[in-house]
Order: C-alpha cells, then sequence, then structure tokens
C-alpha cells in the first residue's frame, strides 16, 4: 500500500490504539476488582486479556466506521483544509473523553451489577432525571466529566503530530477505496457471524463478562430489549406446551375452565378461610433475605421485619423472579412468569389483563398502587392505572419528611398510606392496596435524627438502606395498629428483588432470596413455611388463606393449601431464564441455548449435571406459554 494512503488512516490507527489500550487496562481493573472475588484465577487473565482485545477490535469497527468514512470519500480539496484540520483535533480530543468517561461509568456499573453494560443499563437511559440524579449523588460524576475532558484534550495536544499526518500529502479517492472496502467487509462478516457473546466460554459468568465488549453488550441490549421468544429460544408445539402445563398446575388444585380457547384460567371453589380481610401488601426496595437474622444473617439490620414475622407466618425458602422492581411487581401483581428481557409492566398490551387487583375487585374490593416516586417510571402508572387500580404517586403525596431523586421516604409513603386506608375505611370499602417503597436505593440518603439507630444522612451504604427501610416498616406496622381497620387487615411484606446479583453463576440463586411474611394478628398464627417459594406464588397463597372462590389464569400456586404440589421457582437475569425443582436448574439462553445445574443451597453451590430432558421441557412449557398467552391476549 502506498505510504501517503498509510498516512492518511494513521489518524483512525491511533484511537483505535487508544481505545484497545484503555479498555484493556478497564478489563485488567475489573478482574482484579470484581473478577478475582467471583472466583475467576489469575491463571485465566491471559485468556481473558486476549479474548477481550479480540471483541475490542470487533467493536471498533462499528465505533469509528464515522471515522473511516470522511477520510476514504471526502476530496482532498475538503479534507486537507484548516476546517477539517481543527475538526479532527477537536473530534478527536472528544472521542477520547467519551472512552474515558465511558469507561469510568462501565466500572461503576460492574460495582453494581457485576456486569457489562446490560438490558439494565438500555431501560434506565428512558428515565434519565432519577438516573443522573441517582450517578450524580452516588458518584463523583463531576471530577469524572472533568478527568475525561482533561485526557481528551492531554491525548491531542501529546499526539497531534500524529493526528495531523493524514493532511501531509494528497491522495486519491481510488487509493482510499481499497481500505475503505476491506473495513466494511471485515464489519459485515462481524455483523453477520461475530455475536458480542462469541468468545464467552467459561463457566463462571463473571469471566465471561468481563471477557466480553461493554458497548458491543449495550448495543446487544438495546436490540434484544424486547425479543420474539421463538427465535431466540427453545421453542415446543404449544399443545405440548399446554399439557404438560396444566398438568403441572393440576396438582396444585382448581379447574380449567377455558382450555379449549388455549387459555390457562382455573376456577377455585370458595373454602372455609379468614374471609374478606383487606389486603395491603408492601413491597420493599431490595429487601434481600441476607439482611434478615431470619434468615442466617449475624448483622441486626432488620429487628422490626424479624419481630413481626415471628409474629406471624414467615416463609423461609422464597425466590425473587428478577433482579428489577417491575419483575417482582410483574410477579406480585400477576403471578406471571418472568419471561426473556422486559416485563409486562413495560411491554405494550399490557393493558385490562389478568391481575390479582381484578380478582379482589370482583370480590367488590377497592385496589390501589402506592409509589413514593414518579410513576411514570418503569411505566408503573399507566401499568396499574390501565388495570383498574387506583394510583397514588409522588405528585399526590403533600406531607414530606425527606425526599430524594428516587421519591419521597417510606415513612413519608407509609403516612400517606394511611390516610388512604383510612379514607376507604371510612367509605365502608374492603381495599387491595400495593405500597412500594423507594429508599433502599442509592443514593441511601435519608433525614437526619436517625443516626443513634445507625442511619446517617449521608454515607451510610447499603447497610443503612435496610436499616432504614426496616425502620420505616416497623413505624407503619405500628401506627396501622392504632387504626380501625387494622385488625380486619392482612400484611404482606415481600422484597421487589434482592440488593444486588453478584456471582460466579448465570443465575446466582443466593441474591435472588427474599423474605415473606404474611401479618395479622387477629388471624393470622404463628408460624413458619419452608416450602420452596417464588413470587409468582404470593398471590394465589393468600388467596387460598382468605378462601375466596375466583378465577384467574395464574402460573402460581397456593402453598398453604397444596403443600405436596411440584414446588417450582422461576427465574430471570438480562436475557437468561431459569426453572429450579428439586435442587436441579434448568436455565435457557439466547441462541437456543441450554445448561443445566444441581444446586446445593447449604453451601451455595453449584455443580453441572447431565441433561434432563423433562425438565428443560417443562422450563420452556412454562416461558414460552407465559410469551404466547400476553402476546395473544388470552391474560
Amino acid at each position: 500500500m502506498p505510504q501517503n494512503v498509510v498516512a492518511r488512516f494513521v489518524p483512525v490507527v491511533v484511537l483505535v490504539s487508544l481505545y484497545l489500550a484503555l479498555f484493556a487496562l478497564l478489563r485488567v481493573g475489573l478482574f482484579v476488582t470484581f473478577g478475582l472475588p467471583a472466583g475467576v484465577s489469575w491463571m485465566s487473565l491471559p485468556l481473558i486479556v486476549a479474548g477481550g482485545a479480540i471483541n475490542d477490535a470487533v467493536q471498533s469497527l462499528y465505533l469509528f466506521l464515522p471515522f473511516v468514512l470522511p477520510t476514504a470519500l471526502l476530496p482532498d480539496s475538503w479534507y486537507r483544509t484548516r476546517t477539517m484540520r481543527a475538526l479532527v483535533l477537536g473530534a478527536s480530543a472528544a472521542v477520547v473523553a467519551s472512552l474515558v468517561f465511558f469507561a469510568a461509568m462501565e466500572f461503576y456499573f460492574f460495582e453494581e451489577f457485576d456486569a457489562r453494560f446490560n438490558i439494565v443499563a438500555f431501560d434506565y437511559l428512558m428515565y434519565p432525571h432519577e438516573v443522573i440524579g441517582d450517578l450524580r449523588a452516588e458518584y463523583p460524576v463531576g471530577a469524572v466529566v472533568a478527568a475525561a475532558a482533561l485526557a481528551g484534550v492531554l491525548a491531542v495536544a501529546v499526539l497531534r503530530r500524529w493526528l495531523r499526518t493524514g493532511f501531509d500529502a494528497p491522495v486519491g479517492v481510488r487509493s482510499r477505496l481499497p481500505v475503505l472496502g476491506t473495513h466494511c467487509a471485515l464489519l459485515a462478516t462481524a455483523i453477520w457471524l461475530y455475536p458480542t457473546d462469541a468468545l464467552s466460554f467459561a463457566s463462571n459468568r463473571v469471566a465471561n463478562e468481563l471477557v466480553q465488549n461493554g458497548h458491543s453488550s449495550f448495543f446487544r441490549a438495546a436490540h434484544t430489549s424486547e425479543i420474539d421468544y421463538h427465535a431466540y429460544y427453545v421453542t415446543r408445539s404449544p399443545r405440548d406446551n399446554l399439557r404438560l402445563l396444566t398438568h403441572t398446575l393440576a396438582s396444585g388444585g382448581g379447574r380449567f375452565v377455558a382450555l379449549a380457547d388455549g387459555r390457562i384460567d382455573r376456577e377455585f371453589p370458595a373454602r372455609r378461610g379468614l374471609g374478606k380481610l383487606n389486603v395491603v401488601l408492601v413491597s420493599s426496595e431490595a429487601f434481600g433475605a441476607e439482611f434478615s437474622g431470619l434468615y442466617g444473617s449475624s448483622h441486626d439490620l432488620t429487628p422490626n421485619f424479624d419481630r413481626f414475622a415471628k409474629e406471624g407466618m414467615w416463609f423461609s425458602n422464597v425466590y425473587a423472579s428478577g433482579t428489577r422492581t417491575v419483575r417482582g411487581l410483574e410477579a406480585l401483581t400477576s403471578s406471571f412468569p418472568p419471561i426473556p428481557t422486559v416485563s409486562i409492566l413495560r411491554r405494550p398490551g399490557n393493558e385490562h389483563i389478568s391481575t390479582w387487583g381484578s380478582v379482589m375487585r370482583r370480590h367488590g374490593y377497592h385496589t390501589s398502587f402506592l409509589y413514593g416516586g414518579y410513576g411514570y417510571f418503569d411505566n408503573m402508572n399507566y401499568f396499574y392505572g390501565n388495570n383498574g387500580f387506583e394510583v397514588i404517586d409522588r405528585k399526590r403525596i403533600e406531607r414530606v419528611r425527606f425526599e430524594n431523586v428516587w421519591g419521597v421516604s417510606d415513612e413519608d409513603l407509609f403516612d400517606r398510606a394511611l390516610e388512604h386506608f383510612d379514607a376507604l375505611h371510612g367509605r365502608g370499602e374492603r381495599f387491595f392496596s400495593i405500597v412500594m417503597t423507594t429508599s433502599n436505593h442509592k443514593p441511601f440518603t435519608f433525614r437526619k435524627g436517625l443516626e443513634p439507630m445507625g442511619i446517617p444522612a449521608e454515607g451510610g451504604g447499603r447497610a443503612a438502606g435496610v436499616r432504614y427501610a426496616d425502620y420505616a416498616l416497623g413505624h407503619f406496622l405500628r401506627e396501622a395498629q392504632q387504626h380501625p381497620w387494622f385488625d380486619d387487615t392482612l400484611f404482606v411484606v415481600v422484597a421487589d428483588h434482592g440488593a444486588r446479583v453478584y456471582g460466579r453463576e448465570e443465575i446466582p440463586l443466593k441474591t435472588y432470596e427474599i423474605p415473606l411474611m404474611i401479618y395479622s394478628p387477629a388471624h393470622v398464627a404463628p408460624r413458619r413455611v419452608d416450602a420452596l417459594m417464588g413470587q409468582i406464588d404470593v398471590a394465589p397463597t393468600v388467596m387460598g388463606l382468605l378462601g375466596f372462590g375466583y378465577r384467574a389464569p395464574f402460573f402460581g400456586q397456593d402453598v398453604l393449601s397444596h403443600p405436596d404440589a411440584q414446588r417450582i421457582a422461576l427465574f430471570n437475569h438480562n436475557h437468561n431464564v431459569a426453572l429450579l425443582r428439586d435442587d436441579h436448574m434448568v436455565v435457557l439462553g439466547l441462541n437456543h441455548a441450554v445448561a443445566y445445574l444441581a444446586y446445593d443451597k447449604r453451601t451455595n453451590r453449584y455443580s453441572p449435571a447431565p441433561p434432563d430432558d423433562a425438565l428443560r421441557d417443562l422450563a420452556v412449557s412454562y416461558y414460552q406459554t407465559a410469551f404466547e398467552l400476553f402476546r395473544q391476549r388470552k391474560f
């Protein structure tokens, strides 16, 4: 290749080299900081760095195409002007600054989610007010921006001679086209044949995350944020799925009444139960079981939950459906499996579906959803408002002790809930209400005056967040005892998800464990329940406890009335979904991937398991049927 052609593309080569070097350093930093604690060995570092370099090089084909195109196609009379030289230097500084900023943000994201940018990052971009406010409160964003800008300026100053090399000599367009053609051919090959996880062969999930490229992972999340289940996951005949699923659900009672229409609606007869009590479901933000003494924690972070749980019915073996609030609400509200990628709260066509609320309204209940933040976040207001719930969010909470970017404090939310329940009781209405808290979330800021309880106004981190969530819960239950409707109310307290996902497995079950209690001292005697249970089982279990007759297409089971029913739990993590039964788990992934694992809960250890067609088919019957029923508006 002629020397002047090589010189023309030197600025692009310089920027690509900076990109590869920066993200190689990031990968090593992630490995030391997060990989080693997750069990990734030093012996694997060379392979991670080498595989990561290949992934970064492939991603550079995408990222730097905007530089290659003008370099290859602009005529010399345009390209070699002073204006173009200034544009190239300015763009180079902006690119370097952006890459440094992106690397810092990816480090912080990995710290929180033990993963490259994934569907969570993509989803959060839709809510810039909350996310930017959270970032500014929790991380040194100003310092990072300043450091990134300085890095961009210094890089251009140091490399200015190399960046200006492309302007030194004239180069004909025909001489430049082979370079562009080669770049485009490599890019087309990458698009067609090279997925984000092409080199993710390790059994350790974190090792696979380390070898991947953050930009590629983000774009993959954007591309697959709402995908057709049939195109990416293992499938079976819908008829076979329905037969297997109904056989499994039949063990939990009820009579199927719409199989001819391809629906799984079951009708449960009325039986002796607690009767028409009010039901208040508290979905507590990130309130993982790992913090509770009842579940083995040595830290005294949840004394209120633990005390009230021991006075009521508490469940020792409960798992969240996913890692985000919308996954918890989806399961609790609709007893619906966590189908891949996007929760039904955010999917089109989620209006007027079957929910716990619709069941309660048929029995004359008023239904409501209370949230301390602005309910446009994660489409909560739209979902609940279009499914018959009265919605009370930040806009309808007037008396406020304290608030941050995520909403009012849990104390303020609970006080508003008490007012709401008083008004309903005053009108003689029975009520079913879902109360979604927010305070146990970064930036973990709280009102002053709680320091003696280990809750500093700021800087207390997750421990302070859990302590405050527990303190506010205790405040709510004690205050409720002073109200006339208390003795006729069933309180259900559960987490929406665990605090954070960590661990080497694709579905790290330890981080999915959540607490659950049912509290109503006038009606529920102290009891411990050890049956395996997921969030989709909460609604059927409470309905069975009340004894109502009802019809619903719930995927969950009543663990109290049918303790011998086949127990399963369902999970979602990013693009993977899983089913756990009898300490064996099957994981369904993109590109029709299937993995089998044996799980020892006592030691939190996994081991490879032989293929189990029956377990795989059962998982497919849950997830594929749920996807199809929702899409066909049969749920």
